[in-house]
């Protein structure tokens, strides 16, 4: 019994290692290409959102007008920053003209990057889309988690932990512990 046992606790204990950012880490530098034709990176003095995207994923189309009212809500008070790191050789959909088309079609109040490289998505350890990273001041991690509760219909939100997690960083209270993980369609990768 021990012995069939020990391929699961192997596997969890890889899972719990997997590379990405953690809790308290810092977020990384880079400088990337958005859909307005300039190079972004986490440069700001305002706490940091980030979150991964997708031009096609079902979890992202459902989502986007949210993370968009998320980005307007707390203009000057946190900076957002969208990124889509998907392989344009296997899905040509994730292009940066395919994104230009979404954040227009959107109205997107916030940068949209372009990862092609993929190197700052493995560092971030984003796994799907959407993947939202928030940051502090300090560019310290302070939550990593989804959205809300229901990324297939805004009507039925009942809690919003993106939203709490930012309205605690914001007046000072710890952000809690509790964060539900992100779900959405997986990064893909090259």
């Amino acid at each position: 019994m021990i012995r069939a046992m020990a391929p699961f606790f192997l596997a969890a204990a890889l899972v719990a290692q997997a590379p990405g950012l953690k809790l308290g880490d810092v977020c990384p530098p880079f400088s990337l290409p958005g859909t307005d034709g300039k190079v972004h990176g986490p440069a700001s003095p305002l706490p940091l959102m980030v979150v991964f995207l997708s031009t096609e994923c079902p979890y992202v189309l459902a989502t986007q007008a949210r993370i968009n009212a998320y980005a307007k809500q707390y203009a000057g008070n946190v900076t957002v920053l969208a990124i889509n790191a998907n392989d344009v050789d296997t899905h040509a959909k994730e292009s940066l003209a395919d994104m230009q088309a979404q954040a227009k079609g959107q109205g997107f109040v916030f940068p949209y990057l372009k990862d092609t490289p993929q190197a700052v998505t493995r560092v971030f350890g984003a796994v799907c889309t959407p993947d939202f990273f928030l940051f502090d001041r300090g560019r310290k991690l302070v939550y990593r988690g989804r959205m809300d509760d229901s990324w297939r219909d805004a009507a039925q939100v009942k809690v919003r932990d993106l939203d709490a997690a930012t309205e605690a960083l914001l007046v000072g209270r710890p952000v809690s512990s509790e964060q539900p993980p992100s779900r959405g369609c997986s990064i893909k990768w090259k």
